[in-house]
C-alpha cells in the first residue's frame, strides 16, 4: 500500500510544477497548450494499454470538457500568477456539487451548501481589491477569470467520468483523458503555428512538461489510485495545489498576492474538509 500512496504522492508533485514549466517556455500560451497535450497523448497510448480501450462516442464529450481544462490552464498560467490559476481551477469540487443534480440525480446536502458559500467567499479575495502585473504575471484579472473558467471545465469533465463510470464505463476514463489530449493538440495547433523561434531550453522545458509533467504523472496516478482508499488518494492529490506556488516562486521569484492567498487557502481547506465529512471510508 506504501508503494501505490507513494505514487500518488509522486503524480501530484509532478502535476505541480505545471505552471513554473509553463511560464519558462518561450513560446505562444497556444503553442504550449497545443504542443504539451500531443506528446502527452503520445506518451500515454503508447506507455498505458488502457488508454487505447473503451474508446466510444461517449467519451466525447468528457474529452472536450478535459481538452478546454487543459487549454485554458495553459492561458490562465501565462496571464496570472500560477498560484491563482491553480486554486480557481481547484474550484471544480463547488461546480461539481451544483452539476451533480442535474446530471448525476445526486442529493445536495446541507453541509454541502454551507460548503459552497466557504468557496465563494475564497473565489471573491481573487477578485478584490488589484494585484500589481509582473513579467511572469502580466494580466492577473483576465487570468483569473479563465482560470475560474478551467475549475468549471474540469468539472464537466469530472461528472463526466463519474456518469460514465454509471454506465459502467469506468475503464474508459483513461480513454477520455487520451483522446482530450489529442482534441487539445488538434483544436490549438492552427493556433500555435508557424513557430516562429524555439530554443534549446525551450524544447526541453516543453518535452518535460508533455513526457513527465502529464504523461508519467498520469501513469503514476491510474497505477496507484486503483489501491488507495477515495478519501486518502483525494488527500494526497491535494498535494499539487499545495505545491504549485512553491515551484513557482522557486524558479521564478513569483509572490502571489496576500488576499488570493488567503482565498487558495480557504478553497483548499473547505474542499477537504467536504471531501472528508462527505466518504464514509474515511477511516480507512
Amino acid at each position: 500500500m506504501r508503494r501505490y500512496r507513494l505514487y500518488l504522492a509522486a503524480a501530484a508533485i509532478l502535476f505541480s510544477t505545471g505552471g513554473a514549466a509553463i511560464k519558462a517556455i518561450h513560446l505562444t500560451a497556444w503553442q504550449v497548450a497545443s504542443f504539451r497535450s500531443g506528446i502527452a497523448a503520445l506518451v500515454l497510448l503508447a506507455a498505458l494499454p488502457e488508454s487505447r480501450r473503451g474508446w466510444s462516442w461517449r467519451i466525447a464529450p468528457v474529452a472536450a470538457a478535459y481538452a478546454a481544462t487543459l487549454i485554458l490552464f495553459v492561458v490562465a498560467n501565462r496571464l496570472t500568477t500560477a498560484a491563482n490559476a491553480i486554486f480557481l481551477q481547484s474550484t471544480a469540487p463547488l461546480f461539481i456539487l451544483l452539476l451533480a443534480p442535474l446530471v448525476l440525480h445526486e442529493k445536495i446536502r446541507r453541509g454541502d451548501v454551507l460548503y459552497m458559500l466557504v468557496v465563494l467567499a475564497g473565489v471573491t479575495l481573487f477578485f478584490v481589491g488589484s494585484e500589481t502585473a509582473v513579467a511572469t504575471a502580466p494580466d492577473p484579472p483576465r487570468g483569473n477569470a479563465i482560470a475560474l473558467a478551467s475549475g468549471v471545465t474540469y468539472a464537466l469533465m469530472l461528472v463526466g467520468l463519474r456518469w460514465l463510470g454509471k454506465r459502467g464505463e469506468g475503464s474508459a476514463a483513461l480513454a477520455a483523458t487520451t483522446l482530450g489530449n489529442l482534441l487539445a493538440f488538434v483544436c490549438v495547433l492552427p493556433l500555435a503555428l508557424p513557430v516562429a523561434r524555439a530554443g534549446v531550453s525551450d524544447l526541453g522545458v516543453l518535452l518535460y512538461v508533455g513526457v513527465i509533467q502529464v504523461g508519467l504523472a498520469y501513469v503514476l496516478l491510474t497505477r496507484g489510485i486503483r489501491h488507495v482508499p477515495a478519501v486518502e488518494a483525494t488527500t494526497l492529490l491535494m498535494l499539487e495545489p499545495a505545491m504549485n506556488p512553491f515551484w513557482s516562486w522557486l524558479v521564478h521569484a513569483e509572490r502571489p498576492g496576500a488576499l488570493p492567498l488567503t482565498g487558495g487557502a480557504i478553497i483548499l481547506v473547505a474542499s477537504a474538509v467536504n471531501t472528508w465529512l462527505r466518504k464514509p471510508d474515511r477511516s480507512a
